[in-house]
């Protein structure tokens, strides 16, 4: 055990409720005191528990996980291409195959590696020393040697070494984003709560590797390695498994089905040429072979990856940052968006948007720290000027902080407490500036805010002879203090009723509340003590609501996701009423909304129907997320998981997609996901599904042009064998088109914009296979005018001109590349037709394509080289002639097939099924 990998094993049975026992019962039970324990007991304990340390993950090695990548139908496809060439003596095209097959691998290998360090970066998040107390004698060293019943001291900046029972606090807030999703830090005492407490409601516990934001505090060591919170979440995210993508399951079913289809049609030609046919055994070797090759789309491969890169840079330049290839594609069959809140739906600025006088009840337009906003009342448009009251209470705010609002580099920030900063951005609306105020009513003395009394205080006095104390905190104690409430008339008897009330009214919205209170003094008063606040005597002028509030643009996407069928669900570790009152202004449907409490309480199987009905998950932990993402996945559903915390890390891991937050995100989110997010905003994930929709469309557009041109070179030479004429295409010019057709026309499919409503259609079904209805009845549709065209010019050039063969086949290919090339332009739109709305005008990859591909096949027609290699001979204007009609045939035939198609009442069906 001393490798640091202990379980903690003699602390099991108390399991995680040290939460739940008083802190005296707590260290009686773990053998220590309040002055910690002996050197003696933690070299025992050492030995017993470990190092306090995470334990490594269990990995292949380099060799097996770089092998591990050869294991890939597509590869296989490759592979078999590849020794076709090489038997056929083609060594060139067998070494570019090749290369294909080991950049494939090595981009696989390279992306695996940096996966793996998601568990690295978790185990980098404890903190290196602390500070502990043993026999009473206070030592600093490494927080590995830290074992249970040790006695640490935290104070402002500490990042806490292991999960501690409190016992003695002092202002204590430590920031548990990572492990909760909180968007404030969360107060601490030595209070024990319920068994069942949420970990967001843990009060008296502090857990490893949460940061401590303000205060100071003593705590007893429950647990260490892997047995705290974080260690947990280490062992969940090493367990989790990712799922292949709906791309690679699609592609490995359509390879396994194209390899048997391969293999039979080549077996079937080749029995039929050398015992029907009477065909030589050499002659009759290359022409199965010849047909395999012309039948393996070879360049699918690495159409896919350059497809996928091209969708990862447009990505990249809307802020979404791809790590993985794969999920490129699968974002866009994504049904379902499981976001956390704070900073992701939310901006994670706290703003004031209620405040509440006694005769007063007044919204504040405007979110975050930008200080542009006006006042409403009932609608109407108000100045707080026209009130003394909440003039009073706007200035009250703004004296009674510490915290500075700042404009830098062309933003406004803030330093100091988010509370705070929301009072001073809420004084600057209403045209106060923090300076000014502070001149004309200088601060003489404070009392700072205090878990102990929930209040801050400070003194002022201005040049006209006032005197008073503004008081602001949670509003049940400033209540207690107050025996009177402004009103434009002036004081009058507190009305604890009609505040009761309004409060309830605004903590229903999912605000925070914050009370702001004055006492005026007739003398001069040169000291403020806590005699001085806590005899009351105060003047209650405002309850104030603070509302972390929605991204304007997370809104828009929102609105945007439902109408491409994708449902966003909220998953937070903030309370149920937040969650709603964010949910509501952001377009999420609140019918529906629970707690993690809840979810504990459901079974699996009831689980898969809850997640899919419901839309908002409060005071959840990992284990609830984790659950929610696998529950949706069962029910088929496409799921992408966004998080910014290491509780989020395992359900990250487990998505579908796992969309981390790029500059508040910890690494250990960063490195479980598949893409993260440069700018932290739910809309950049609108853009990224319908950049993942345009790649797949653009997949299916690259399969519907190579799949028939391969299946119409297949048909020609099979026909050719059946007839017992001479090959319309050798092997090597086979390859040929092979070779120049992917490179020019199937790669600017790669580059192909987005198709006009992607986004107003819903999610493909994952299940569904890569090969639709239509594609199937398309492929063969096109192949055959593809044969048609090749094989009846060169039986024409042949029989009845009487050609040679080597003019003949020349003939041929080129009207078999012709109509390739006119078919491309069919394929800017899949369904639509494209002489509408100057479509062809929108794809300069095409036009470029095209034009390339002629340079290439006027050099492959009249080069004497050409000739030489490829058996080719030049063509007259006649011929040229009958091949471009021949192209310009196939495109007006798929236009006019696509309108038939459309105007089929199946078709109409399906039409409407995606626009309802």
């Amino acid at each position: 055990m001393a490798d640091g990998e202990g379980s903690n094993s003699g602390l099991d049975e108390q399991g995680s409720a040290w939460h739940s026992l008083d802190a005296d019962r707590v260290t009686q039970q773990l053998n220590s005191s309040r002055r910690g324990i002996s050197q003696e007991q933690a070299e025992q304990r050492l030995g017993e528990y470990g190092l306090n340390r995470l334990r490594p993950p269990e990995r292949s090695g380099a060799v097996v996980r770089f092998l591990r990548h050869f294991h890939n139908i597509l590869i296989y496809i490759l592979i078999v291409a590849a020794i076709g060439t090489a038997l056929l003596g083609h060594w060139v095209d067998t070494g570019v195959i090749l290369a294909v097959v080991l950049i494939n691998t090595i981009i696989g290998f390279l992306q695996e590696g940096k996966a793996e360090k998601a568990l690295d970066a978790i185990r980098q998040m404890l903190s290196p020393q602390a500070v502990v107390l043993r026999n009473g004698e206070r030592l600093e060293l490494a927080a590995e040697q830290i074992v249970p019943g040790d006695v640490v001291m935290l104070q402002a900046g500490d990042k806490v070494p292991a999960d501690l029972r409190l016992f003695e606090t002092k202002n204590l807030r430590i920031d548990e984003a990572v492990l909760t999703g909180e968007s404030v830090p969360s107060e601490k005492d030595t209070v024990s709560v319920s068994e069942d407490a949420a970990l967001g409601d843990r009060c008296s516990m502090a857990y490893s590797g949460t940061l401590v934001t303000f205060g100071r505090a003593y705590g007893t060591v429950v647990a260490t390695g892997m047995n705290t919170e974080v260690g947990k979440i280490s062992e969940m995210l090493g367990e989790v498994h990712s799922l292949s993508t709906p791309l690679v399951r699609q592609t490995e079913q359509f390879g396994r089905w194209l390899a048997l289809i391969i293999i039979i049609i080549s077996a079937a030609t080749f029995a039929f040429g050398f015992w029907i046919r009477d065909y030589p055994l050499d002659e009759m070797f290359l022409a199965a072979a010849s047909l395999a090759v012309s039948t393996i789309p070879e360049g699918l491969p690495a159409i896919l990856t350059i497809a996928l890169a091209i969708g990862v840079q447009k990505m990249a330049r809307r802020n979404a940052i791809v790590r993985k290839l794969p999920a490129v594609e699968t974002l866009g069959s994504v049904s379902t968006v499981c976001s956390d809140k704070t900073g992701t739906l939310t901006r994670n600025e706290m703003t004031v948007s209620t405040v509440v006088s006694r005769e007063r009840w007044v919204e504040v337009e405007g979110v975050g720290y930008d200080p542009h906003g006006g006042f409403t009342e009932h609608n109407e448009q108000v100045s707080p000027d026209s009130s003394t009251v909440l003039s009073q209470a706007l200035v009250g705010g703004l004296l009674c902080n510490d915290a500075q609002h700042l404009m830098r580099d062309g933003q406004w920030t803030l330093a100091g407490d988010p509370t705070e900063g929301s009072l001073i951005v809420l004084a600057r609306k209403a045209g106060y500036d923090p300076h000014v105020e502070q001149e004309k009513r200088p601060r003489k003395d404070v009392i700072p805010f205090e878990s102990d009394h929930k209040y801050m205080a400070t003194l002022h006095c201005d040049h006209q002879g006032w005197h008073g104390i503004f008081l602001k905190g949670s509003p049940e104690r400033v209540l207690e203090l107050c025996s009177s409430e402004q009103t434009e008339d002036g004081e009058q008897p507190l009305q604890k009723a009609y505040w009761e009330q309004a409060m309830e009214q605004i903590a229903n919205r999912g605000e925070r509340l914050l009370a702001i209170a004055v006492r005026k003094f007739d003398e001069p008063v040169h000291e403020l003590t806590y005699q001085s606040v806590e005899q009351g005597g105060f003047s209650l002028l405002a309850v104030l609501g603070i509302i972390d509030p929605p991204r304007d643009e997370a809104v828009a996407a929102v609105a945007s996701s439902r109408s491409a069928g994708i449902r966003v669900k909220m998953i937070t570790g903030d309370h149920l009423a937040t969650a709603r009152a964010i949910g509501s202004k952001l377009g999420i449907n609140c019918d529906k909304a629970i707690s993690g409490h809840d979810i504990d309480a459901i079974g699996q199987q009831e689980l898969r129907r809850v997640a899919w009905e419901t839309d908002i998950f409060a005071r959840t932990t990992p284990e609830h997320k984790l659950r929610l993402v696998e529950a949706l996945q069962a029910e088929g559903r496409i799921t992408a998981m966004t998080g910014d915390g290491v509780n989020d890390a395992p359900a990250l891991k487990r998505a579908d997609v796992g969309v981390a937050m790029g500059k508040k995100g910890t690494e250990a989110a960063k490195e479980a996901s598949e893409m993260v997010l440069a700018d932290d905003n739910f809309a950049s994930i609108a853009h990224a599904v319908e950049e993942g929709r345009t790649v797949y469309d653009n997949i299916r557009k690259a399969i519907l042009h190579m799949l028939p041109t391969n299946a119409g070179q297949s048909l020609t030479i099979m026909m050719a064998i059946l007839m017992g004429l001479a090959l319309p295409l050798t092997p090597v010019q086979v390859l040929w088109v092979n070779m120049v057709t992917s490179v020019t026309l199937a790669m600017a499919l790669a580059f192909e914009p987005s198709e006009p409503g992607v986004m107003q259609r819903p999610p493909r079904d994952p299940s569904a296979a890569l090969l639709s209805g239509f594609m199937l009845w398309r492929i063969p549709f096109v192949a055959i005018l593809l044969w048609l065209g090749t094989f009846g010019h060169f039986v024409w050039m042949e029989e009845v001109v009487g050609v040679s063969d080597e003019l003949a086949r020349t003939v041929a290919l080129n009207t078999l590349v012709a109509g390739q090339a006119f078919y491309l332009f069919n394929l800017r739109l899949i369904y639509e037709p494209v002489w509408c709305n100057g479509e062809l005008l929108k794809t300069r990859a095409m036009w470029i394509a095209v034009g390339v591909l002629i340079v290439l096949q006027l050099t492959f027609t009249y080069a004497p080289f050409m000739h030489t290699l490829f058996g080719t001979a030049p063509l007259g204007l006649e011929e040229w002639s009958r091949v471009l009609v021949f192209g310009l045939l196939v495109f007006v035939i798929v236009e006019i097939e696509k309108t038939v198609v459309r105007n089929l009442p199946r078709w109409q069906g399906k039409a409407e099924a995606r626009q309802a």
